[in-house]
């Protein structure tokens, strides 16, 4: 199972042993400074948008990259629980990025830290 850490001004996305190969990567980096909002969303489905690129889109479990209208999505999640979510500025290297992270509400509480002023996101509808 994914998870996301923040380290120090950057967050990284360590996909799990089963979600590396389908996601042809171990980790996703991202600056913090990208970050723009975060939430948690308790139905897995609902941020999913775009159409499937490279990844595996099984029912119920989905990892790999969406492309869209809003831009490049990375998904690594699951069904049977909640996901968390991160949008991130023009020019990072994902619009969104949504994750099936084991402890989600304690991610988005130690990434919220990275927001810049005024942008506090805890809940919001995708």
């Amino acid at each position: 199972m994914a998870r996301v850490v923040v380290e120090g001004e950057r967050i990284t996305v360590r996909l799990g042993p089963g979600e590396v190969p389908a996601a042809r990567r171990r980790t996703v980096r991202l600056p913090g400074s990208a970050l723009r909002r975060v939430g948690v969303e308790p139905d897995w489905w609902r941020v999913l948008r775009g159409e499937a690129g490279p990844g595996r889109w099984l029912p119920g479990r989905c990892v790999g990259v969406r492309h869209g209208p809003d831009g490049t999505d990375f998904v690594a999640v699951r069904a049977g629980g909640p996901v968390l979510w991160l949008e991130l500025a023009p020019g990072a290297p994902f619009s969104r990025v949504s994750v099936s992270d084991p402890a989600p509400e304690a991610a988005a509480r130690a990434l919220r830290g990275l927001l810049p002023k005024g942008l506090y996101e805890r809940r919001d509808a995708v």
